[in-house]
Parts: structure tokens; C-alpha cells; sequence
């Protein structure tokens, strides 16, 4: 528990470090650039077109027509753009784990290592390559979940565990594996993710609850969702915040995780486990001694 903590302190300091404010410009910018300009070239289209679908389906139109009769007419305009925002918060959340993943965790790391573990041994347990695949398939598990479990959103209680549930195993899975690969062997990175799982889940359902902070921005009503091509930019920023204070939670924790667990088997390999009997000792005194003794000519 003290290593969670403090390594949570840490990364809250750390988001304030002028380099660490640095790197995160870029995957920032390029999710904000790429969610305006979607929003900007689509977000009409595709309400519009929504909104035909809905308006040709003959459910809708009843229930359009019930919310009419009780003083609840504007309801049906926010369908269509509700239903958008709730299609596109998986997929952004997903692409900002990519990103963040991808473009700052390998500088992040090596950022927290030098100012803080500058001895700790390199074993290139994982290569870029292993990572990113292994970040693409945790990306896709993650979709698929969210289709599967997207039914049950409809009931309040659900709606409130089931999207951080799937976020949390995300930055679990993604993070951590992320934060252990340049330094740890596999050998080394498996044995933390098995001894420290429960602590890195907490990790993961911690940041899965602050992920869904930015959907709030959606609980405005109307209001929020006229102003939806200007709010997803903004909720993008918010989301690469999150994930960046992720990333470095988690390193700060598998590093330290790892140089004790380094620091641990290095003292069972030098310190014995029991006092030597004098039948242990005189051999290797013995042994000492003739080897000090010049050779016979």
C-alpha cells in the first residue's frame, strides 16, 4: 500500500515536470487535430443521417410521438447525437490509450529512470514491437467488450460499472506491461504483473473512473450536445491527461517494483540462509590458504 501511494504522489508531481508537459504535445495534438477535423468534416452528416434511421423506424417514431403527448418533445432531437457520443467515447478513450501508449510511455520511462533509477539494469524484456502488438490486441479485446456490454448500459447501476470495468482492465493490461518492457526480463516482468496483481487492478480501476470523468461534459443536455464538435477536442485533452498521469503511476510502481525484487534475490544469493558449521568452513580456508602459497618449482 505505501508503494501505491507514493508512486501515486509521484506521477500527480511528475505531470507538473516541464519535460514530461513537453511529450505529451504531441500525442495531444495530434488527438485534438484529428477529433476536430472529424467532428468539423462529419458530426452534421452523420447525426443527419441517424436521424433518418431513426425517424424510419417505427419504434422511435412511437416513442417520439409518447414523449410529444407529455411535454417532452425535445428529447427526440437529442437522440441522434446522443447516440453518436456514446459510440465515439469508446473509440476515442481506446485511441488515446494507443496513443499515449505508442508516443510517450517509452520517453516517460525513460524519464523516471534516470532521475530515479539511473543503476537500474536494461534486460529488453519486451521489444517496441512486442509492446505496440501487445497494446493493438488489448485495444481490440477492449472494443469488442464494450459491443458485447453495450446492451446493458441502458440500466443506471451498469452504466456507472461496466465502461470503467473495461477502461480499468485496459491501463492495466496496457500500462503495466508498458512500464516493465525495457527494463525487466520476462522472466522478471511476469513474475511483478503475478505478485502485484491486485495492487496494478486497483491501479487500473482507479484511472478507469477518472476516464469516465469526461463523459460528465455530456451531462449538460442540449447545451452540451449543440456544442458537441467543440467539447470532443476538449474531452480528448481531458482523456490524454488522464492517461498520461496513468503511464507514469504505473512506471513509477514496476520500477521500483522491479529494483526491489532485483534487490531481493541479490541478497539471497550473497547473504546465507544459516550460520556455516566449522565441517563448512575449514575446506574453503584450507582451499584459500594453498592458493596463496607460491607454486613448487
Amino acid at each position: 500500500m505505501g508503494l501505491l501511494i507514493s508512486s501515486f504522489w509521484r506521477a500527480v508531481l511528475y505531470c507538473l515536470h516541464p519535460k514530461v508537459i513537453l511529450l505529451s504535445l504531441l500525442p495531444l495534438l495530434l488527438a485534438m487535430g484529428a477529433a476536430g477535423l472529424l467532428a468539423y468534416l462529419f458530426w452534421q452528416s452523420a447525426q443527419e443521417a441517424l436521424l433518418a434511421v431513426l425517424d424510419a423506424s417505427v419504434f422511435v417514431t412511437t416513442l417520439a410521438a409518447w414523449l410529444a403527448a407529455v411535454g417532452l418533445p425535445a428529447l427526440k432531437a437529442m437522440l441522434a447525437p446522443l447516440i453518436l457520443i456514446v459510440v465515439l467515447t469508446p473509440l476515442v478513450v481506446v485511441c488515446t490509450v494507443l496513443l499515449v501508449s505508442t508516443l510517450m510511455t517509452p520517453a516517460l520511462v525513460r524519464v523516471v529512470a534516470e532521475r530515479r533509477f539511473p543503476t537500474l539494469e536494461r534486460r529488453h524484456g519486451a521489444s517496441f514491437v512486442a509492446s505496440l502488438g501487445w497494446t493493438l490486441i488489448s485495444c481490440a479485446l477492449a472494443l469488442v467488450a464494450t459491443i458485447v456490454t453495450s446492451p446493458m448500459w441502458i440500466l443506471p447501476p451498469l452504466v456507472l460499472v461496466l465502461p470503467p470495468a473495461i477502461w480499468a482492465w485496459l491501463t492495466y493490461r496496457v500500462m503495466a506491461f508498458d512500464a516493465l518492457a525495457d527494463h525487466a526480463s520476462s522472466a522478471e516482468r511476469q513474475t511483478i504483473l503475478a505478485t502485484h496483481k491486485f495492487a496494478l487492478i486497483t491501479m487500473g480501476f482507479v484511472v478507469g473512473f477518472l476516464g469516465a470523468m469526461p463523459s460528465l461534459l455530456w451531462s449538460m443536455g442540449l447545451m452540451a450536445l449543440a456544442m458537441a464538435p467543440l467539447l470532443l477536442p476538449f474531452s480528448v485533452w481531458l482523456y490524454t491527461v488522464v492517461f498520461v498521469f496513468a503511464s507514469l503511476w504505473f512506471i513509477h510502481y514496476g520500477l521500483a517494483a522491479l529494483a526491489a525484487l532485483r534487490a531481493e534475490h541479490e541478497a539471497e544469493l550473497f547473504v546465507p540462509t544459516r550460520p556455516l558449521t566449522e565441517v563448512e568452513v575449514l575446506p574453503a580456508i584450507n582451499k584459500a590458504s594453498a592458493s596463496d602459497l607460491p607454486p613448487i618449482p
